[in-house]
């Protein structure tokens, strides 16, 4: 079972039992299929609908949709995150993200991501110049970046705080 939250204000609960599917206990006639160009076709209740995916985020487990026109900001519970929230437990509040800290003394020269902006795993952050060689900061996990704590052509040291993520 899956709890899905349309744009902050609808919650569905989605299940499948033998090749059908229930939703909010009431069992419905969908079909979704993946279009060469891209394109998602979903046909609900006998209703045509064309889907577009914008953005994934995986980690919290978030989409994005663009249905006829109109997007619309898919947030999906399992039930394990069902479960943990019954308990007073909540999953994406206990995963931390780690600030981006400078791992030896040296000179920003360009700061490549903004605040708001959506990173994912291995992508470069800022070059520090140390030792004479310029260095790409890679992102470690998925996350945003939240805030940075450091301008360009500006000195730090080992360890200082330069992009905060979350």
């Amino acid at each position: 079972m899956l709890q899905a939250t349309v744009n902050d204000k609808n919650t569905f609960t989605l299940s499948a039992h033998e090749n059908q599917w229930m939703l909010n206990d009431t069992l419905v006639a969908i079909e979704v299929q993946q279009q060469p160009n891209g394109l998602i076709s979903v046909l609900y209740n006998g209703k045509s609908f064309t889907a577009i995916v914008e953005k994934i985020d995986l980690k919290g487990k978030e989409l994005v949709l663009r249905i006829n026109g109109e997007q619309h900001k898919v947030v999906i519970k399992e039930e394990i995150d069902l479960l943990l929230s019954k308990m007073g437990l909540d999953l994406k509040a206990m995963q931390k993200t780690e600030p981006v800290k400078a791992p030896m003394p040296g000179m920003i020269l360009k700061v490549l991501v903004e605040p708001g902006q959506q990173i994912n795993k291995g992508d470069g952050l800022l070059i520090l110049e140390a030792m004479k060689m310029e260095n790409v900061l890679k992102a470690n996990t998925t996350a945003t970046v939240k805030a940075i704590k450091v301008e360009e052509r500006t000195a730090v040291e080992k360890g200082a705080v330069l992009i905060e993520l979350e």
